[in-house]
C-alpha cells in the first residue's frame, strides 16, 4: 500500500496539530517533529492521557523519555530517530525550513521523513509553491482559521484587556514590561524559550488558573503553544535576529498574533502605545486576511556527509543543492565550530580514522545553549573531544558530577538561576547520548533532578519578582493607575516620573538618582528608558543636522580621545587602516540606539573626523598625495610617506637613511610638498600648527590604544616646566627637549642656523645669542641645543688663528652625515627650511617685543665638532655601553666631547676651507 503523503496548510488557530495529534493515535504507530521541546512536552502530555505512560515517548535534545515498548514520539526536529519505522510521521511548523539557522533540518524532514501508511506536512499557506514543487504528488488541504483575527490599534499598558500576551524580542523588555504590571495589574506570568519546561509549565499555570491576567512572553509563544490569549500586544515590531537588528517578517508577526483567540472565540492584536512601533495598514490587511509571502525556497544541507577526513565532510556540508528550490544553509554554529576545531592540533592529532571524524562531528553538533558564541562555544567543545577523542572515550564520570556540583546552587537572582539551568541544559544533553559516559543513565536522572530544582528556584524568583515583590517608592506615595508612568524632561536634563525626580539624560545614557533604593532602581530605569525612546532618537537627528563648530576633540573621562557634540560624548577614536584614517566607535549608549538612529550618529561623527582632519592635517595628507606623483623621483616619495606615517614629524636621525638616498636636484620636488629639513628634525612646514598637534596627539593615541596626552598651551614656545612622557610625545607636540626645557622645534631649528651662519667657513663660532635668550632659554638649556646641533663650547674666539684641527675618522663620519644639509655654509638652503616653509613656521611664532634699551651685545664662543653619523640599531646599543680598554683601530684615544682638542703641529698649516674639503671626502691632509 502506498503511503499518503498530505500537507496541511492554513494560518495559526486552525487546528493543524490538533489534527496531526488525533491522526497519530489512530495509527499503530506515530511520530510527530515539533519545533519547540516546549510545545513537544505539551503534546506529549497530551498523548500520555490518551495512551498511557509506557506507550509513549518524548525526545528533545536534553530530554528523553523512551519506554521500551513506546509507539507514539513526540520530539523535536533535530531529535526524530528517523532511522526508526513508524506508520505515521508529522513534520510541524514546516514553513520554519526557511529558518538560517535551523532550516537545513526542516527541510531534510520534509524530503526524507515517511511514515510507513500516512505522511502529514504542516505548516503555512506560503509553503504551497514549495512543497508543489519538490513535492510534486503531496495533497495540499487548506485549513481555515476558525476564529477571526482583528488590529485594534495600539494600547497603553494600563489599558490592555485582561487575558493578554505581551510579545518582546529581549530579556530587558521581557522583565521591563513584567515589573510595570507588577506594580499595576497585580503581576504577569513569563514565558521565555529559555526557561525549563518545568518553570514554563508553572508560569503558565498561573496564567491559565486566573493567578495573573496577563503573560509577558518573547516570539516563543508564536510556536504552537496553546493558551488562553485573548488580545496579543507587540512591546516592538523589530528584533535581532544574531547577526542584525530588523523588523518582523508578516509571517512573523501573523505567527505570533494568530495566538490570540481559541479555537472559535475572536482574538486581536496591536501594539503597546509609546513605543515607536506601529504596523502599517499594508501588514494590517495581510494579517487579517492571512495573506503572506508565498516562498519559493527551502534551505538545505547534505544529510548524509562522507567522514573519509575533516576536508571532505566540510566540504560535503557546503555543498550546494541541485534541485531547484533549495538554497545552500548559510553557515550554521556546529559548522564553524567544526572548522574552528579542525585549525586546532590537538584536535587533528586524535583524528586517525573516519569513526574519528564522525564522533568529531557528532560532538561538534552539541548546542549552544549557554549562548557564549562561536569562540567560546569551540573551546568548550575542544575540551570535551580531549576526553572523547582518546583513551576510554567517554567523559569520567568525576569531570561530570564535578560540573553538576558546581551549578547547584539556587542562590542567586533570575538572571543567575537561568544561566545555571542553560548550563545544566548542556550536561543533561551529553547525558542522553549513550556513548558519552560510562553511565548514561545515573548521569542524566541526576542532570534532570538538578534542573528541576534549579528550575523551581527560578519560577519562585520570577513570582517574588513579578508578582509578590513590594510597590515601588513612587507607588507608595498613593498613585494609582498612572498608566505608563508620565516622563518629563527638565532644561537641567533631570529626568521626573510622574513628578518624582528619578535621574539625569547624560547625553544618550540615563543615569538613575543615587538616592533611589536597590529594590526600585530597576522599575525606575525601565519606566524612564522606554518613555526616552522618542527623545534620543530626536537626539539622534539632531546630531545629524549639527553644524561643525557643534562638535570637538577632547579626551573623555579615561583620557581617550574622544567626539563630543555639545559637551555630550559621542564616541572614541580607535585604531584604523593608517594613522590618518582613525575609526570611529560609539559609546555604549549610542551603540544601542536601533536602526537609523545609530547610523545618523555614526556617519556624522566620521564626517566630521575626515572633515577635521583635512582642515588640520592638510598638509601631512598631502604628504601622502605627494607619495603618489608618478612625476616626482621615487626617493622623494618614500620620505613623504616616512614622514606621514609619522604625523608630519620625524627626528632627523629617523629618517637618515632616507635623506641620504634624496639626490640634491630631488630636494627641490620635496621642499614645494612643504617638506622642512632641519639640522636635527624633519617635518611638514604645516605640522606645528596648534590644531596639527592636537590631532596628531589623538591619532596616536588612538593608534597606540593609550590615553591622549596633555598639551602645552597653543601660545608656548619655550617650556621650562613640563612632563613629556618620552621624546616622541615631545616631538609630536611640537617641541624637542633641551636639558630639563623644551622648545619649539622649528625656533630650536631657527637657533641652529644662526650658530651655522654665523661660523661661515670656519669651525669656531662667535655670535649674539639675543635670539635664544629672548625665547626663555637658559644658559644650560643652550649648551644642550647647541651639543646636539654638533656644537661644543669655546674657550675664546682668538681660537680660530690657530686653524682648524685636522678631522679625524669620527668626525669626518659625522661631517659626511651632515654635509649636504647643515655643514657647509655654501649651501645654505641644506641648513634652513624653504621659504615658504620657513614663512609657515615664522608665521606662528610670537612677535618677541624690542628691549625698552639697548643691552650690550654678549657674545658665545662654539667649535663645531659636528653631527655623529647614524649607524645601525645594533651599533648603537653597542656603544651605549662604556668602553674601559684602548681603541686599538683608532690607533689613539678618543676625544672627548665637551672639551676643545688639542691641534697637533704641522709642518704646514692647511686652510680651513681645505680641512672641511677633505673632511666631505673622506681624505686626510
Amino acid at each position: 500500500m502506498r503511503s499518503a503523503l498530505t500537507a496541511i496548510l492554513g494560518p495559526t488557530n486552525t487546528g493543524k496539530t490538533h489534527l496531526a495529534v488525533e491522526r497519530m493515535c489512530a495509527h499503530s504507530s506515530g511520530m510527530i517533529g515539533f519545533p519547540l521541546r516546549l510545545l513537544a512536552r505539551e503534546i506529549y502530555d497530551r498523548v500520555v492521557a490518551m495512551k498511557g505512560l509506557q506507550n509513549v515517548a518524548l525526545i528533545t535534545g536534553e530530554e528523553r523519555i523512551e519506554p521500551p515498548q513506546a509507539r507514539w514520539y513526540c520530539c523535536t526536529v533535530e531529535s526524530m530517530p528517523i532511522q526508526k519505522e513508524f506508520a505515521f510521521v508529522a513534520i510541524d511548523e514546516a514553513q520554519l525550513g526557511a529558518d538560517p539557522e535551523r532550516g537545513h533540518i526542516f527541510t531534510d524532514r520534509i524530503l526524507h521523513a515517511r511514515g510507513r501508511e500516512e505522511t502529514m506536512i504542516l505548516g503555512s499557506e506560503s509553503l504551497r509553491p514549495i512543497i508543489r514543487s519538490l513535492l510534486p504528488d503531496a495533497e495540499i488541504i487548506s485549513r481555515p482559521r476558525f476564529s477571526t483575527l482583528s488590529y485594534a490599534g495600539a494600547k497603553k499598558l494600563s489599558r490592555l484587556p485582561k487575558r493578554s500576551a505581551i510579545v518582546a524580542f529581549s530579556i530587558e523588555q521581557v522583565y521591563a514590561v513584567a515589573e510595570t504590571l507588577r506594580r499595576m495589574r497585580g503581576g504577569a506570568a513569563v514565558v521565555m524559550g529559555a526557561l525549563s519546561p518545568r518553570t514554563r509549565n508553572a508560569q503558565v499555570a498561573m496564567f491559565q488558573s486566573g493567578e495573573v491576567d496577563y503573560l509577558v512572553a518573547t516570539d516563543a509563544i508564536g510556536m504552537g503553544l496553546n493558551l488562553d490569549v485573548a488580545h496579543v500586544a507587540f512591546v516592538s515590531l523589530s528584533k535581532f535576529d544574531g547577526s542584525r537588528r530588523r523588523r518582523l517578517t508578516v509571517a512573523e508577526m501573523a505567527q505570533i498574533a494568530g495566538r490570540a483567540g481559541r479555537h472559535q472565540r475572536d482574538g486581536s492584536f496591536g501594539t503597546l502605545a509609546g513605543e515607536g512601533s506601529e504596523f502599517t495598514p499594508e501588514e494590517v490587511l495581510a494579517i487579517e486576511g492571512h495573506s503572506f509571502p508565498r516562498l519559493d525556497w527551502l534551505f538545505w544541507r547534505e544529510a548524509k556527509p562522507r567522514f573519509n577526513d575533516i576536508a571532505t565532510l566540510i566540504a560535503d556540508l557546503e555543498k550546494k543543492p541541485h534541485r531547484p528550490g533549495l538554497l545552500p544553509a548559510p553557515k550554521v554554529i556546529d559548522l564553524l565550530v567544526l572548522k574552528r576545531l579542525a585549525e586546532l592540533p590537538d584536535v587533528n592529532a586524535l583524528i586517525r580514522h573516519p569513526v574519528d571524524v564522525a564522533r568529531l562531528w557528532e560532538v561538534a553538533c552539541l548546542p549552544d545553549f549557554r549562548q557564549m558564541g562561536e569562540e567560546h562555544h569551540s573551546r568548550f567543545v575542544a575540551s570535551l573531544w580531549q576526553y572523547l577523542g582518546q583513551n576510554e572515550r567517554v567523559i569520567p564520570q568525576g569531570v561530570y558530577a564535578s560540573e553538576l556540583a558546581r551549578l547547584d546552587n539556587i542562590q542567586g537572582d533570575v538572571d543567575t538561576l537561568s544561566a545555571r539551568i542553560a548550563a545544566v541544559r548542556t550536561w543533561t544533553y551529553i547525558a542522553h547520548r549513550s556513548d558519552w559516559l560510562t553511565n548514561p543513565p545515573a548521569m542524566a536522572e541526576r542532570a534532570r533532578a538538578l534542573e528541576e530544582k534549579l528550575s523551581d528556584a527560578l519560577h519562585d524568583a520570577l513570582r517574588q519578582r513579578f508578582v509578590d515583590k513590594r510597590t515601588s517608592m513612587l507607588l507608595r506615595k498613593g498613585a494609582k493607575d498612572v498608566g505608563l508612568l508620565p516622563v518629563e524632561i527638565q532644561a537641567d536634563n533631570r529626568v521626573l516620573v510622574d513628578g518624582e525626580d528619578i535621574g539625569t539624560l547624560q547625553g544618550f545614557a540615563f543615569r538613575v538618582d543615587p538616592a533611589a533604593k536597590a529594590g526600585d532602581r530597576k522599575l525606575l530605569l525601565a519606566a524612564a528608558e522606554r518613555h526616552l525612546a522618542a527623545i534620543l532618537r530626536q537626539k539622534a537627528k539632531d546630531v545629524s543636522m549639527a553644524e561643525d563648530s557643534e562638535f570637538s576633540l577632547a579626551a573623555d573621562g579615561e583620557g581617550k580621545p574622544a567626539i563630543f557634540w555639545k559637551g555630550e560624548l559621542l564616541g572614541t577614536l580607535t585604531k584604523g587602516r593608517t594613522l590618518l584614517q582613525p575609526a570611529f566607535a560609539p559609546v555604549k549608549a549610542v551603540s544601542g540606539l536601533e536602526g537609523d538612529a545609530l547610523r545618523d550618529i555614526t556617519t556624522r561623527a566620521e564626517g566630521w573626523i575626515e572633515a577635521q582632519l583635512a582642515k588640520a592635517m592638510g598638509g601631512i595628507v598631502g604628504l601622502l598625495d605627494l607619495a603618489q606623483q608618478a612625476d616626482v623621483d621615487g626617493n622623494v616619495r618614500a620620505l613623504a610617506v616616512r614622514l606621514a606615517d609619522e604625523g608630519g614629524i620625524a627626528g632627523r636621525h629617523y629618517l637618515a637613511d632616507a635623506i641620504a638616498a634624496l639626490p640634491k636636484e630631488a630636494r627641490g620636488a620635496a621642499r614645494k610638498g612643504g617638506i622642512v629639513f632641519g639640522a636635527l628634525d624633519i617635518y611638514h612646514h604645516a605640522a606645528l600648527k596648534p590644531a596639527a598637534a592636537k590631532w596628531r596627539a589623538a591619532l596616536f593615541a588612538a593608534r597606540d590604544s593609550r590615553a591622549m596626552p596633555e598639551l602645552p598651551p597653543e601660545s608656548a614656545v619655550h617650556l621650562k616646566v613640563w612632563n613629556f612622557a618620552n621624546a616622541s610625545e615631545a616631538r609630536n607636540a611640537g617641541y624637542r627637549r633641551i636639558g630639563d626645557e623644551y622648545v619649539r622645534i622649528d625656533l630650536a631649528e631657527r637657533v641652529i642656523k644662526k650658530a651655522h651662519e654665523a661660523r661661515g667657513q670656519g669651525n669656531l663660532v662667535s655670535m649674539d645669542m639675543a635670539f635664544a635668550t629672548s625665547l626663555g632659554i637658559s644658559e644650560v638649556g643652550l649648551k644642550a641645543l647647541m651639543r646636539d646641533a654638533g656644537f661644543r663650547p669655546a674657550e675664546k674666539a682668538q681660537e680660530a688663528q690657530a686653524g682648524p684641527e685636522p678631522a679625524s675618522d669620527a668626525m669626518a663620519d659625522a661631517a659626511q652625515g651632515v654635509a649636504s644639509d647643515v655643514a657647509p655654509a655654501s649651501e645654505p638652503e641644506n641648513v634652513q627650511p624653504d621659504a615658504a616653509g620657513e614663512q609657515e613656521a615664522i608665521a606662528t611664532e610670537p612677535t618677541v617685543a624690542p628691549a625698552p634699551e639697548p643691552q650690550a651685545v654678549t657674545l658665545t664662543h662654539w667649535r663645531w665638532v659636528g653631527l655623529p653619523k647614524p649607524r645601525p640599531p645594533e651599533q648603537r646599543q653597542h656603544r651605549a655601553k662604556p668602553q674601559h680598554h684602548k681603541t686599538h683601530a683608532a690607533g689613539k684615544p678618543q676625544a672627548k666631547p665637551d672639551r676643545t682638542p688639542v691641534a697637533p703641529k704641522q709642518n704646514a698649516q692647511p686652510s680651513s676651507l681645505a680641512l672641511q674639503l677633505a673632511a666631505l671626502k673622506g681624505l686626510k691632509l
